[in-house]
């Protein structure tokens, strides 16, 4: 009864501020609590690709505000343009702005073949002047190659990728490895368990089997790969597979985080 007549006689100016003061304790709490269950990383990335579900995939980052490292190729797309002109410029601009990363695929999405003589290596662009021609490429050509990305990007957002670039196809060998740590870019592929399986046939690998191998596969430290769009898969992993597997690894404990592993992350 004490209680009751206190709170009768309480100022309506009080009983706000003390009312306020609760909820910010509970709200605290629940942050508190969410931030305690999210004790294992991992590292979304997404390649370029034919860029059919960038639209979709930017969404769901967005609603699931969760942030990935995109690597860049100017690749072939699905209007019919490249993944790096103009015509991109806003949709890469948004991802800046929404604190994203960015790294290098090389610029003409250019595959390792071989090693060469005299610590060269042989490459063969997808695109380009070069497409389909097996090169041969120096340090200094390579170097061009991986950097072009980031000139570019700087042209279209006034924005530099991080110092990171991954090997179209994940295909590498350790004297490509040190030309681009030469040229001051950090290789960064992928890990088994991050392969999301979305250029596998969809026949054969259905979304629902690669979205329940993911979720259950996946560990602390893994970074996954998957693509901005895919031309051969039928049944599009985006959006089918993506926001369910971030919800799923949220609730194993996962926090969603940036490369270079050594960056300041951004997203949880």
């Amino acid at each position: 009864m004490g209680v009751s007549i206190k709170m009768k006689c309480m100022s309506h100016p009080a009983f706000i501020r003390i009312t306020a003061v609760l909820l910010l304790g509970c709200f605290s709490l629940s942050v508190s609590a969410q931030t305690a269950q999210c004790n294992k990383k991992v590292y979304l990335t997404f390649d370029t690709g034919n860029m059919a579900v960038a639209e979709k995939v930017a969404e769901i980052l967005k609603r699931q505000n969760v942030k990935a490292t995109f690597f860049l190729a100017n690749e072939k797309t699905f209007r019919d343009d490249f993944s790096l002109d103009d015509s991109w410029r806003s949709y890469w601009q948004e991802r800046v702005k929404e604190g994203h990363h960015f790294g290098s695929h090389t610029y003409d999405h250019t595959y390792f073949v071989k090693d060469g003589p005299k610590g060269e290596v042989f490459e063969k662009p997808q695109f380009g002047s070069k497409a389909g021609m097996t090169v041969l490429y120096n340090e200094a050509t390579m170097c061009k190659e991986i950097r072009r990305v980031d000139q570019r990007f700087q042209e279209l957002t006034d924005h530099p990728i991080q110092k990171i670039w991954r090997a179209p196809g994940g295909k590498t060998s350790p004297t490509l490895i040190r030309m681009g740590n030469m040229c001051g870019y950090e290789h960064i592929g992928w890990d088994p368990a991050g392969f999301l399986g979305d250029e596998l046939s969809s026949d054969k690998h259905p979304n629902s089997t690669l979205l329940d191998k993911a979720s259950r596969n996946i560990k602390d430290g893994d970074i996954t790969m998957a693509h901005l769009g895919i031309w051969s898969r039928k049944d599009p992993w985006a959006p089918a597979v993506l926001e369910q597997l971030i919800v799923n690894l949220k609730a194993r404990g996962f926090c969603f985080e940036l490369l270079p592993k050594n960056s300041v992350n951004q997203s949880k």
